[in-house]
């Protein structure tokens, strides 16, 4: 009897484990906009639009991917400041309420648009990308290329706005995503690779951003610029190929782990995305505080190349 118990139970969590990834539309970090447009209508598909408005206005409203939802990426709390540092992961309850109010049920398939003028601008779904990853949700892509890419291959746009019921989404945090104060110190003791992808002006301690406060770097970093992942005039992310050829000419290794870093986690996100979504390496972690965090106590070392 207690094996067939066992046997019934085993078919059920199979069933649902089957189902659960049903759900998931595709396994593809990026989706073109070919797939986008062809996926546009399905039941559990949830379009995000982080599309910041500008002094020109809200381009949400002059025109978006139908169907898709708004949620500006410097407007709908996708970061928190967190003891002085801004731009990091909100508290696990903060961030679940906001995009359950986007619609977002965890069988969802979530599709994050962003502009894609530029590779900074790009990071902004990258990072939204990496929050969906870091609070367990698989069902995730990146809309390669952004909006320029929709309008480029001749979409169809909407001037609609769009509110979803309240979804249900929970979350199940992933800390091995994320590195913290503690893991980079590791890091700097050990063989794990630190990979900021500031420009190098900033690696190389001539230049700062005012949310740090030093200048220069974490001690043992190498400097792989967040720019050289992101193609603005095709407009694409770059390919694992070239990818490749990045992770080789910086000598990094996934043997012993990476951790990205930045002023904020933001041009951090670029690098943790092709490094660890694109190129598939194995344990990268997004250092979200980075050196605004890293900096905020003056006994963490900081060195100038």
């Amino acid at each position: 009897m207690k094996s067939k118990i066992l046997g019934a139970v085993a078919a059920i969590a199979f069933f649902v484990a089957g189902a659960a990834q049903a759900e998931r539309l595709t396994d593809k970090p990026l989706v073109d906009a070919a797939w986008l447009a062809d996926h546009l209508g399905d039941k559990n598909l949830v379009v995000i639009d982080i599309r910041d408005a500008t002094k020109s206005g809200d381009p949400y409203a002059a025109g978006h991917v139908p169907g898709a939802i708004s949620a500006q990426y410097s407007a709908s709390g996708w970061r928190a400041s967190i003891n002085g540092a801004p731009g990091m992961l909100p508290p696990k309850e903060q961030i679940e309420k906001i995009i359950a109010g986007l619609g977002v049920n965890n069988e969802s398939h979530v599709v994050v648009v962003s502009a894609g003028t530029d590779a900074s601008e790009f990071g902004g779904a990258t990072r939204v990308y990496w929050t969906f990853k870091v609070l367990g949700h698989d069902a995730v892509s990146v809309l390669d290329g952004g909006y320029a890419a929709w309008t480029k291959a001749g979409k169809e746009l909407s001037r609609e706005p769009v509110k979803l019921d309240h979804g249900d989404f929970k979350a199940n945090f992933r800390p091995e995503l994320r590195a913290e104060v503690q893991q980079v110190k590791d890091a700097i003791a050990s063989d794990t690779n630190l990979v900021d992808a500031r420009s190098v002006a900033q690696f190389i301690g001539k230049e700062k951003t005012n949310t740090v406060q030093k200048l220069g770097t974490v001690p043992t970093a190498v400097n792989v610029n967040f720019d050289k992942f992101y193609h603005a005039d095709k407009p694409a992310f770059a390919s694992a190929a070239e990818i490749s050829d990045l992770v080789k000419a910086a000598k990094v290794s996934d043997e012993n782990g990476i951790i990205t870093f930045c002023n904020t986690g933001h041009l951090a996100s670029i690098a943790w995305f092709g490094l660890s979504e694109v190129e598939g390496l194995k344990n990268v972690r997004l250092y979200d505080g980075s050196m605004s965090d890293w900096t905020t106590d003056p006994s963490r070392p900081v060195v100038v190349q």
